[in-house]
């Protein structure tokens, strides 16, 4: 009889500890993940505009709203009022060096967009200051677009097609994205798009997967700088740090769950 109390002691001490050692797992990895979610901070959480302006302006540019939760360029409200400023936006409430950004998005047929890092004011815009990860409808765009005269004079062997470093994923005239890795999705849906940015790399992913890589300021980072579209952008790419932005290219373009985390 004594030994079966005790065998049954035994057995209910293991059965405590392993459930103790199970709720205490369950506690760390709670707060892991909540630590991690933490770093973390939105710049569009799919209900307020708060931070966001138009590039050097104290306000956004009209046709810059919310929608079903997305941030949202409507071309119809964009061309309601007499407006002809640039429609560029930047979250001007923190400037960034280091980090990874997150964001959804999509297009309609024929829409053209892009995102901005290290974005500084007191230019014509970003795209002569700031990188560029490209968004674009791959597909469509050329047939609906006349890119000839564009292209022509960078030397396109095609004029009239869309070239390699005006995809999407491509850093924007620079480094263009690996084809064999890109899944886009057609326009209309939904794509997650990440840039990783440090000194030492700098890394574009679409849907999941890594398109391209490179050093930013490195020799062969000058040199692509310095013998093509930003030739005559002395100040292009310089910024170590500044704002993150996204492009009005008059065409709809959906935005949402936009964040980033410092690194």
């Amino acid at each position: 009889m004594y030994k079966y109390l005790f065998l049954l002691s035994l057995l209910f001490v293991s059965i405590s500890c392993k459930e103790n050692s199970k709720s205490h797992g369950e506690t760390v990895e709670n707060k892991v993940a909540e630590e991690q979610k933490s770093e973390w901070t939105y710049l569009f959480d799919g209900s307020s505009l708060d931070g966001w302006r138009g590039y050097g302006m104290d306000v956004l540019p009209p046709g810059w709203t919310i929608k079903d939760s997305t941030l949202t360029f409507d071309t119809k409200l964009g061309l309601e009022q007499n407006y002809t400023g640039g429609k560029d936006i930047i979250y001007g409430d923190e400037e960034f060096d280091n980090f990874e950004l997150y964001l959804e998005w999509k297009l309609p047929e024929g829409g053209n967009s892009g995102i901005f890092y290290h974005v500084k004011e007191g230019y014509d815009g970003p795209p002569v200051v700031s990188p560029e990860y490209q968004l674009i409808d791959d597909e469509n765009y050329a047939s609906i677009h006349d890119l000839k005269a564009y292209n022509a004079q960078f030397g396109a062997e095609h004029p009239e097609l869309l070239q390699d470093w005006q995809k999407t994923g491509a850093d924007y005239a620079m480094h263009i994205a690996d084809e064999s890795q890109k899944e886009l999705n057609p326009v209309g849906e939904w794509n997650s798009s990440k840039i990783v940015f440090t000194p030492e790399k700098v890394e574009h992913w679409l849907n999941g997967k890594k398109l391209l890589e490179f050093e930013p300021w490195s020799a062969e980072w000058n040199q692509k700088k310095n013998s093509g579209k930003w030739d005559n952008a002395p100040d292009y790419g310089k910024y170590k740090s500044g704002y993150i932005a996204l492009q009005d290219h008059a065409s709809s373009i959906w935005f949402r769950n936009i964040k980033i985390k410092k690194l």
